[in-house]
């Protein structure tokens, strides 16, 4: 059974940093892309970074970028995002994502709060 596990969030005060993990069970993560979205209430689910199954190439939408960085340890079947430098803004649900054979995986998603 696939699935996906959220984890590291919290509240940070703007300029902080956090680790969010995504650990990945019932397939092997490093053969699939993983990617990290992010949704504010009322708001569309924002695709922010991902990292590629093929050779680790990794992608970054231009409001990260510079700020966060995409990673994966296959020992542990786990994706992380290190967000550094964190804004107001940055304040959402983070999920990750895994396309599997067509098919949408989701985790239920971790809250980041940044607010002094």
């Amino acid at each position: 059974q696939v699935q996906l596990v959220e984890s590291g969030g919290g509240l940070v005060q703007p300029g902080g940093s956090l680790r969010l993990s995504c650990a990945a069970s019932g397939f092997t993560l490093d053969r699939y892309a993983i990617g990290w979205f992010r949704q504010a209430p009322g708001k569309e689910r924002e695709g922010i970074s991902c990292i590629s199954s093929s050779d680790g190439s990794t992608y970054y939408t231009e409001s990260v970028k510079g700020r966060f960085i995409i990673s994966r340890d296959n020992a542990k079947n786990t994706v992380y995002l290190q967000m550094n430098s964190l804004k107001p803004e940055d304040t959402d649900v983070y999920y990750c994502n895994a396309n599997i054979d067509g098919v949408n995986y989701w985790g239920k998603g971790t809250l980041v709060t940044v607010s002094s």
